[in-house]
This record gives structure tokens, sequence and C-alpha cells, in this order.
């Protein structure tokens, strides 16, 4: 990766109040307008102009006033699961009296609401089936319920295909005329909304005083919308930094459920400073753990945790999960990386793609092994492993900027109908299934398309950063400040900075994490870079090193103090 400065922007029409550095780097980040700081929940965008979200209200409420059972159908993923957890709550406060969930196990059913999993629900004796996060390419799902008699609300953010389900609603604000302006809500977030529409439908017809039911707080759901939405990597627009920060803040003020309260303790992160990225790299990881190695219903059911005693329990086994998950990742990458080494390309001729297979790898990890050779070789990357049905192969695809990754699927899809029996997901991720005997093909077709797609340019890798920091703000203060000026996360980046210091001091710490003491202008700090190559570091010779940096808060033992975490780090040669 190139260090590479942004550029300075016109800044002048936010407050003076800033500081000056803040300022920037929000103008940086395309904030246009002061009142796009104010992230409070009347700024959120109107409920109302999310296509289908009244006929989805219809359908709902005639099944609340029978009482018939509803089954939500949701995701094996964090944003899944939040998604599943706020629907079984909110519709308990709604009145309903007859609703369960049903998660497809990724290792029996696969993605979405298939056929196997509405055979499920009809066991169940559901009326009414909701997809959560998911239901927008299941055309045969759909049909399948219906002609079983069943009604079906899809909510969904996913891209739709050529054609949709035919649904007897369908909330997605990437569906063809939905007005909504902010196409980045998580499926968490779709739920969201249409639980408050729900809510004020209902409120309409003054359901709540003729049954003597409180009205419902949806507020309390903010923990839920905010976790799912930073987990699932979604953009965050000023709708979504919205949901995120009131969430955070709920969160911080001890308003959460005990089941992401537990999370928060076996993370060893401190609730009362809870930051956007440990929702990705601390809780969503354990939420995860469960849809990748067992059966999310367990991580669903903690979110759902009536009390803190049964919360901590599922805790603990989740986070027992992710430590599994974490070594089944190390045992695959290293297979990956020999694969790879037998390509036998040079550091200056790297293939525009990868492709990559082997017979035993765990089909529930593919997706983290794909990002973690995306991010060293900056390629757009496609892991598979053996599916569970017949000679199958289930691929997850991670991409770089500049190559949206579904649609170059569509277009070999288009361009090879026999290659891809099924596909999904955004620019960035997306998940695939082809049959095992046309891997090599697939691999050759993947890597010519990504070729023909991308330019030279676009696979040099650019680490941005927002400038040098005067030494001076290299402080417990400054890091605080950055910490409250936001939420950062996808498309809204947290603040990086470089700069040039002299190394004091430098070890390797967990196997291959380099702890570092650097200092500049007499002034020392500690810092820390993750996942080095250790056949490179420690290395005595390097006196001197120019870094890429996000300037954190270490707590440790009740102490807390600044920390350099180390983003990029290059050597400078005397």
């Amino acid at each position: 990766m190139t260090i590479t400065r942004r550029a300075v922007v016109d800044d002048s029409f936010l407050p003076d109040s800033l500081h000056p550095i803040i300022r920037q780097i929000y103008a940086s980040r395309g904030i246009s307008d002061a009142e796009e700081l104010a992230l409070n929940l009347n700024k959120l965008i109107d409920i109302n102009r999310l296509l289908g979200i009244e006929q989805a209200c219809e359908v709902l409420h005639q099944a609340i006033v029978e009482q018939v059972p509803i089954i939500i159908v949701g995701d094996f993923d964090a944003d899944g699961a939040t998604s599943t957890a706020l629907m079984m709550q909110a519709l308990t406060w709604l009145g309903s009296q007859h609703h369960d969930f049903l998660v497809p196990n990724r290792f029996e059913y696969g993605y979405g609401l298939t056929p196997e999993i509405v055979d499920l629900a009809h066991l169940q004796q559901a009326k009414l089936l909701i997809t959560v996060d998911s239901g927008i390419s299941c055309i045969k799902g759909v049909a399948h319920a219906k002609a079983l008699g069943m009604k079906v609300i899809v909510t969904d953010h996913h891209l739709p295909g050529h054609s949709l389900p035919d649904a007897d609603a369908i909330v997605n604000p990437n569906q063809p005329g939905c007005s909504f302006p902010s196409k980045s809500l998580a499926g968490v977030g779709v739920a969201f909304y249409f639980m408050l529409f729900m809510r004020k439908y209902l409120r309409e017809l003054n359901w709540f005083a003729e049954r003597g039911l409180a009205e419902p707080n949806f507020a309390r759901l903010l923990d839920l919308v905010a976790l799912g939405t930073v987990a699932d990597v979604v953009s965050l627009d000023n709708n979504n930094r919205i949901l995120v920060e009131q969430g955070l803040k709920r969160i911080r003020a001890g308003h959460t459920r005990p089941g992401i309260q537990a999370l928060i303790e076996v993370a060893n992160k401190n609730q009362h400073q809870l930051v956007a990225s440990d929702f990705g790299f601390a809780l969503g990881p354990r939420i995860n753990a469960a849809g990748r190695l067992d059966d999310m219903a367990f991580g669903i059911n903690c979110l759902l945790a009536p009390d803190i005693i049964s919360a901590r329990s599922m805790a603990v086994e989740l986070d027992a999960l992710n430590k599994s998950r974490r070594e089944i990742e190390q045992g695959m990458q290293q297979e990956a990386e020999h694969i790879l080494q037998q390509l036998d390309f040079a550091q200056d001729n790297v293939p525009y793609a990868f492709a990559l297979f082997h017979p035993e790898w765990h089909q529930g990890v593919i997706g983290i092994v794909a990002g973690r050779i995306k991010e060293k070789y900056y390629r757009p990357t496609i892991v598979f492993a053996m599916n569970d049905v017949g000679d199958e192969l289930k691929g997850s695809a991670r991409s770089i900027a500049g190559l949206h990754i579904r649609d170059l699927l569509e277009y070999i899809d288009s361009q090879h109908p026999e290659l891809i029996l099924k596909f999904g997901g955004h620019a960035m991720a997306a998940g695939l299934s082809i049959k095992k005997e046309h891997f090599s093909k697939f691999q050759t077709v993947f890597q010519l398309t990504a070729e023909q797609w991308l330019s030279a340019e676009k696979l040099q890798g650019l680490l941005m950063t927002d400038g040098e920091l005067p030494v001076t703000l290299i402080s417990l203060s400054f890091a605080e400040l950055l910490r409250e000026s936001g939420p950062w996360g996808q498309a809204f980046p947290e603040p990086v900075f470089e700069g040039i210091f002299k190394i004091e001091q430098q070890r390797i710490v967990g196997d291959k994490h380099l702890k570092l003491v650097l200092s500049q202008e007499q002034h020392m700090f500690d810092a820390i870079a993750f996942n080095v190559d250790v056949k490179c570091w420690p290395n005595a010779m390097a006196k001197q090193v120019k870094i890429a940096y996000k300037l954190d808060i270490n707590e440790f033992r009740g102490q807390r103090n600044v920390q350099l975490l180390v983003e990029q780090l290059d050597t400078i040669t005397p």
C-alpha cells in the first residue's frame, strides 16, 4: 500500500468552534453542511419514503389481529442476528403472541428463504413469513411459500436481481422505484424502519389504547441497530451515522440488553467507552462465530437473553466459538499462502485476482480468509470450500475499491451461464455456488474478467491519510476528541495520520504483532502493528520508519494512555 495524503478541501462552511483538524477531516469525508453533524433521531430520513412499507404493515397487522403463527426467517451473520432479535422483540411489544424465528443453517440449507426452510416453517404451521436481511433473491422460496398458502413479507437491503420475488410486500431501499435516499441501510436498519412504521400504523388505528398496551419505545432497539449496522460494514452515510451514534450513546449510558452487555464483558471492552469499531472487531465476530461454526440461533438467543446471568453463559460459549474460528482461520490462511506460493508470481507481477479452493477448508470461515488475502495482496479474492450439497463448491468473495464484485459475477454469469449456480451480494463482498468440476474454468474466467475490468492504477492500493499531526497533538486528550467526533466506519473512515519516527524499542508479542516504542522530537510513544511479517520484523537495522497510524487509547489496569495503531510501516533507509 502506498501512503497518500488527502487533498486539502474547503472547510470554511463548518463551525469555527470545531478543532481545525477535525473540521478538515469532516469536510474531506463529504460533510457539506453543519446540520449533518447533529446526529439526532429527528434527523433520520422519513419512514414514509420506503417503498412497500405500508403494504407490509397491512399484512402484518392482519396477522397480529388473527394471532396466526409468524416466522421470522433470518440470516447467519451479525446483521441477520440483530435483525431477527429486533423483530422478535418488537413484535412482542406490538402485541403478537405467536411468533418465532428460523435461521438457515449454512451447512445444510445455504442462504435465505429456500424451499427447504419454507417446509420447516410450514411444519410449524406458519401463516406469515417475514424475511430479514435476505429474501430479495429468493424467488423459488417465496413461490413455494405462496403455493403452501403462506403470506410473505420480504425485508432486505441487498441488491435485487433481474426479477423480484412474488411476495405480499417487499421493503428494500434498493428495490426498483424506491425513493429512499439512503441505499446503505443494513438489514437491521430496514427492520427497524419497518417496525417504526408499524408502530405509527397501529397508533393511527388506536391499537394500543383499545388493548391497554403501552406504546413501545423503539429507541430501546437502537443498540441492536448500531451493532448490526457496523458489523455488516455498510457505508456510514449520515442516516446510518445517526443510528450508530444513538445506539452507542444508549450502550455507554448503560441502557442496553443483557446479551450485548455480556458480549462487551467477554470481549474485555469498557462499556462506557465503547466505540463503533468495537462492534466490528469485538462484538460482531463473536456473534458471527455462531453462524460460522455452529448455529446462529445461539447468537440470536444471546441477544434475546432475559437476564445477565443467562446472557453471560451464552456469551462465554460464543467467545469460545470465536477462538475456535480463529484457529481454523489461521490454518486455512497458511494453506492459502502455500497455494499462492505455488503460483510462483513475482512481487511486481501479482495476478489481477485470486480464486482459491481446498477440499478441507471450512465453509464458515472462507469469507474471512478471502478478506485476509485481499488485504495482503490488494486483489479481489474468492475462496471456495466444499458445500454439503453433492459436488458443489461454495465461494465467498471480497473485492477492492473500483471493482463491484457482484456486478462482475453477474457479467460472468451472462457470458458463461453454465458456470455459476447462484450468486448475490454487494460491491465489496459476495457469495456464490459453482460445480466442483467447473472450478478450474471459473478460476480462469474470473482472473481474465478481473484483468479486463481493472486498470493497473486500481491495483495500486492507496492508504489515505489526514496528514501529519503536530507532536503535541499525539495526546490522550486529542485521541478522546477524535473518538467523540465519530462514529467512524465504512465510507466515513476513522482518521489516519502519517509521520516519521525513530525506533527506540521493538519486539514481537502474541506471535505476530510488533510492539514498538517510537520517538519524535524527544516525545516517546507506544505503538503496535498487528500481523506483521515476522521474517522482516523485528529489524535491528531499522532505525527510522514512516508510518500511517490511528490514534488510539490503550486501557490497561485502569490506566488510559495514547497508543499508535500502525496501519503501514515503511523503513527509511539512511
